[in-house]
């Protein structure tokens, strides 16, 4: 593909035949998926014939996957475009969300690359939308006629059911019709979304869409097909993506601060264990511990609690020396209480400190989301001694209340 068509987010043209203006768009995320496109054209502009319909694809591959939509767009016998993203933000979600603000018609039908989302059923999806009763319909493979004999593996066949019961037991209300709101293919009318509020992380668009938007959905059943081509992208990096992507859709930020700090309270206590068991005082076995958590800590929050703020914050260099400051201040002050509590109560060490860092929890959260991760530009408005929008005991209620209880249930 030449230097032309190479199209950042936003910037899609036709690169194949027909006219703009569709009724429908078909936004196809694709990583390495070279092999599939041909079929994938065929197939769905056959679904397709006699509709106005474009397909979208948004490609994120390290291949010459675009080189070969451009191949196949130019006798297409539907409109092709191609978004190539200058950044994998936000993965498959956030190639999908692409599309979703580039799409030629409000009408966006959403499936993978790889054919396991067979395009035969695009007809079906858009038949119960003109129903106009519903905003989502999607393709499961958990209600009757559906099939789940793609997942191949039974390992991957639990995981994925249980993946589905855990996220539809954490939103029991908007996900009380969906049975499979992990699927990859299905139709949003783009009308009834604020696609601006999406903060998608990894594969799953959908439980992004449904859990920040109270949508009417529909299902249809889906035989979910073998990959032909390629391999798959699901890994445990994958899936640790997914857990800490539905703690936040569900909890907001303090919970999921909250899930990190009890891993790195574990594993401080995991240290202790181990240095006082070789011999080492309790006291050094709290240190050391305290030190190997904080920069635990730092760097998963960077990357699962406070990704959304980095942009505007600070440098990464002055975050985390801001907040390896306050974490030892902190330590500093909670260790000694330890010492009391251990010393003049006779409280075990271990559980001296499992309390101290639930007492902690609170203020680490607070001064992170309000001073370590701050706009840069209110900063500097107070730095020139504009009067402040609001005084600081509102920004703590305000981050408090955004932080912990968005989206939810409420």
């Amino acid at each position: 593909m030449d230097a032309a068509a190479e199209l950042r987010v936003g910037e899609g043209r036709k690169v194949g035949t027909g006219a703009t203006g569709t009724g429908i768009t078909v936004i196809v995320p694709t990583f390495n998926e070279r092999d599939n496109i041909a079929e994938l054209v065929v197939r769905t502009a056959d679904a397709l014939a006699g509709r106005d319909a474009e397909i979208l694809f948004v490609d994120d591959s390290t291949d010459d996957t675009a080189d070969e939509i451009a191949r196949v767009a130019a006798d297409a016998p539907l409109p092709i475009r191609v978004i190539r993203r200058a950044e994998n933000t936000g993965g498959l979600g956030g190639a999908v969300t692409a599309g979703l603000l580039a799409a030629a018609s409000d009408v966006c039908i959403v499936m993978d690359g790889d054919l396991q989302h067979p395009p035969e059923l695009l007809p079906a999806l858009l038949a119960r939308h003109d129903e106009g009763d519903v905003d989502v319909v999607a393709a499961s493979r958990y209600i009757g006629g559906g099939d789940t004999s793609g997942l191949g593996t039974a390992v991957r066949f639990g995981v994925s059911r249980a993946a589905t019961w855990l996220t539809k037991a954490m939103f029991p209300i908007r996900l009380a019709r969906s049975t499979d709101p992990m699927t990859g293919f299905f139709l949003v009318d783009r009308r009834a979304l604020d696609v601006s509020t999406l903060r998608p992380q990894g594969f799953k668009i959908l439980l992004e869409i449904l859990a920040r938007t109270d949508l009417r959905i529909a299902e249809v059943p889906m035989a979910f097909g073998e990959r032909r081509h390629g391999t798959s992208k699901a890994s445990l990096r994958q899936g640790a993506t997914f857990v800490a992507h539905l703690a936040r859709l569900r909890f907001g930020k303090m919970s999921l601060f909250a899930l990190i700090g009890a891993v790195g309270a574990v594993a401080n206590l995991g240290i202790m264990w181990l240095l006082t068991t070789a011999g080492v005082p309790y006291i050094w076995a709290a240190i050391i511990g305290a030190e190997v958590t904080i920069i635990g800590n730092f760097i998963l929050q960077e990357r699962f609690v406070f990704a959304d703020m980095r942009t505007g914050a600070r440098a990464l260099g002055i975050r985390f020396l801001t907040s390896f400051a306050f974490n030892n201040v902190e330590a500093a002050l909670r260790i000694p209480v330890m010492v009391l509590m251990v010393e003049s109560w006779h409280v075990s060490s271990v559980l001296a400190t499992g309390l101290s860092l639930i007492v902690a929890f609170f203020a680490r959260f607070l001064f992170h989301s309000l001073v370590v991760y701050a706009p840069r530009r209110r900063r500097k408005a107070d730095a020139e001694g504009e009067p402040p929008v609001d005084t600081a005991a509102l920004r703590v209620l305000r981050a408090i209340d955004a932080e912990a209880m968005r989206p939810g249930e409420l």
